[in-house]
């Protein structure tokens, strides 16, 4: 068998045309911070359309229950640890994950990993 040499090509990646140029993409609404009163403090959640969305599509592998905890973890940030200290009644959780949902956008029912 011969062994075959493949031409080179003289171009980068960087000299060839885009199909599309995802740095152009802006969020089609205000990312602005989902604000929630809760044991008397202020919490921030980030909009969920700011979450990272790798970190978004690993919680959502998880079903539910993870991508409403992950998610509200990711949101919460350097909060996260004091929120969790607090209780939280069960039948509180979808409510505030579902208003979250409404102020971002995103359809209850829908992952904020989907994208749409």
């Amino acid at each position: 068998m011969t062994a075959r040499t493949a031409t080179a090509k003289n171009t980068t990646l960087d000299s060839q045309p885009f199909d599309f140029n995802l740095d152009t993409v802006e969020a089609e609404v205000e990312l602005r911070p989902f604000r929630v009163h809760f044991a008397g403090k202020r919490w921030e959640f980030t909009h969920m359309q700011a979450l990272n969305a790798w970190d978004a599509l690993a919680a959502a592998e998880g079903g539910d229950v993870r991508v409403v905890a992950e998610s509200m973890k990711l949101a919460l940030g350097d909060q996260w640890d004091e929120f969790r200290k607090l209780p939280l009644p069960q039948h509180k959780v979808m409510p505030l994950f579902q208003a979250w949902q409404k102020h971002s956008g995103v359809e209850p029912g829908e992952s904020e990993a989907s994208g749409s």
